[in-house]
């Protein structure tokens, strides 16, 4: 079984006062409209973060109490009732969805998919609370004078700030990418002491203001453990309702797996990916179809399966950087909405896909979603059992255990 565990030395923060917020607002038209909401100065807090060898801790933050909702603002006070439009229109009740890191690249790619319905569909209205820090605060302004400027009908409201436990309020969804990016020569790893901080408070302002059904998926790396972080300070909100992305690989694994046989992406499916988003990840082709086909029927070339397939996929971020100068943003960003669609759609009958979700500990295994909610089962893959390959993963080296798999089923 492939499993990450939190392994960081002992650390402390300060975390710094937020500075109060200079908000841009500008009128829209009566059928466009959007705000942005004043947020309010956030009091100093203190976390203290220590991990034993085999357990996680919750991080001890002094929190704040749950702050009051922000008042309506501009065109919204004035002439807008959501749910008269709603009635007229058909629409579904209006959705929040907090970003972080939203001045960021992979955002920026993201939130135009968000607010042109491609996630949720052309009948629900959305709200984008949008979080940012003091040192992109200017640029957060920008990307909120982009989305005014694009007129997306379904795009109802957009809220901008600093502060964690401003913006999650009545969160529905949280997209978690904020954090510092890995750069040229750099491991998922090395950036824990720094990020895991990161997801410790926004896991205690989830838990504090947000959804109590509210689904996080962890983009900001290691997001294996950033996931594991996150829902350790949020024991409100159901673990199952956490994810790390893990569809970024699965689009490159089938992206490889088609390439090699000769087919265009959507002739492949079944695929996983086991353990963490990094280079010891584990592409699973022997599971994997293409044309409904097993892939070592299509793929003749057997050496190429088991040796350069898994190698192409752990380090393709790593060669997109080298190329690039900097981490992947737009094929991030279409992963999370292709993660983001697997939660709510129905998951063809047969098929899967692979999401980071907490069992003992946070990995990517595979699951599909039906139209009920979907639920653990336990399933022993003896394949993959024993394995060491399976288990030298970047944060655990678990190589005298065996664990049977849990994934997710209907």
């Amino acid at each position: 079984m492939a499993v990450a565990e939190f392994k960081p030395s002992n650390s402390i923060t300060h975390l710094r006062s937020s500075s109060q917020l200079s908000i841009l607002s500008k009128r829209l038209s009566l059928t466009k409209p959007c705000s942005f909401r004043t947020l309010s100065r956030t009091q100093k807090a203190r976390i203290s973060c220590s991990v034993a060898p085999n357990e996680v801790q919750a991080p001890a933050v002094q929190t704040q109490e749950p702050k009051s909702k922000p008042e309506c603002y501009g065109v919204f006070c004035l002439t807008y009732d959501l749910k008269a439009e709603a009635e007229t229109r058909s629409w579904k009740k209006l959705i929040n969805i907090a970003v972080s890191g939203a001045a960021g690249m992979i955002a920026n790619h993201l939130l135009f998919k968000l607010a042109s319905g491609e996630v949720f569909g052309p009948d629900q209205p959305i709200a984008l609370k949008l979080l940012g820090s003091e040192r992109s605060f200017q640029a957060l302004e920008g990307v909120a004078m982009e989305l005014e400027d694009s007129l997306f009908p379904l795009l109802r409201e957009v809220s901008i700030g600093i502060d964690s436990y401003e913006v999650f309020q009545e969160a529905d969804w949280a997209l978690l990418i904020g954090a510092k990016p890995r750069g040229p020569g750099m491991e998922r790893a090395g950036l824990l002491d720094i990020n895991g901080q990161i997801f410790a408070e926004q896991g205690k302002a989830l838990n504090a203001v947000a959804s109590r059904n509210v689904k996080v998926i962890v983009v900001g790396n290691p997001c294996n453990t950033n996931a594991l972080i996150c829902l350790k300070n949020a024991p409100n909100i159901p673990a199952k309702n956490f994810h790390a992305l893990t569809r970024l690989d699965e689009n490159r694994a089938k992206c490889q797996l088609a390439l090699k046989a000769g087919v265009f992406y959507d002739k492949v499916s079944n695929m996983t990916i086991w353990g963490n988003h990094s280079t010891t990840q584990v592409p699973d082709f022997l599971n994997a179809r293409i044309d409904s086909l097993p892939v070592k029927e299509v793929i003749k070339d057997h050496k190429w399966l088991e040796n350069e397939f898994t190698e192409k996929v752990q380090k393709r971020g790593g060669v997109l950087i080298q190329k690039w100068g900097r981490s992947s943003a737009a094929s991030t960003a279409v992963s999370i909405v292709d993660a983001m669609r697997a939660l709510i759609t129905p998951t063809p009958e047969g098929d899967w896909f692979s999401s980071g979700e907490q069992s003992v500990m946070c990995f990517s295994s595979p699951g599909n979603f039906g139209s009920a909610n979907h639920y653990l089962h336990k399933v022993a893959l003896f394949i993959f059992l024993c394995h060491p390959l399976f288990f030298n993963l970047t944060m655990c080296k678990c190589k005298t255990r065996c664990i049977p798999m849990e994934i997710l089923m209907v």
